[in-house]
């Protein structure tokens, strides 16, 4: 069996080149930071805002209610730090930091939202 022997052609260095570049550019767009927003942190009880604080700003609160949770923004994060209601799943949700996310007390109704510009992965219309 005879296999067929190509040859590069004098367009294929160029043609290569050009996919380099372009995956290049492609790499930096995705994978640099880009400037966001400031996001802010809002602490909803029962429905109601209690607090909208930035997220820049190193803050310590303690909610009561049924219960009592401690709301800590530290380094550009926000978290539910301790909480004396059962299970404490607003203390095991850690540390967040993104606009669009939230973390929920069910037991206290306490509700924390990060609000601001937040960071799509993508559009589908």
């Amino acid at each position: 069996m005879r296999t067929l022997a190509t040859k590069p052609r004098g367009w294929d260095a160029a043609v290569a080149a050009a996919i380099l570049l372009l995956a290049g550019a492609l790499a930096l767009l995705l994978f640099l930071p880009r400037a966001s927003a400031p996001v802010s942190v809002q602490i909803y009880q029962n429905g109601a805002l209690l607090y909208e604080l930035p997220l820049n700003v190193d803050t310590e609160l303690v909610i009561g209610g049924d219960y009592e949770n401690t709301v800590t923004i530290h380094d550009g994060t926000v978290a539910v730090t301790h909480a004396t209601c059962p299970g404490e799943d607003c203390v095991h949700t850690g540390p967040q930091s993104r606009a669009g996310r939230s973390i929920v007390c069910l037991p206290n109704r306490i509700e924390i939202r990060l609000v601001g510009e937040a960071d799509v992965d993508i559009v589908v219309h």
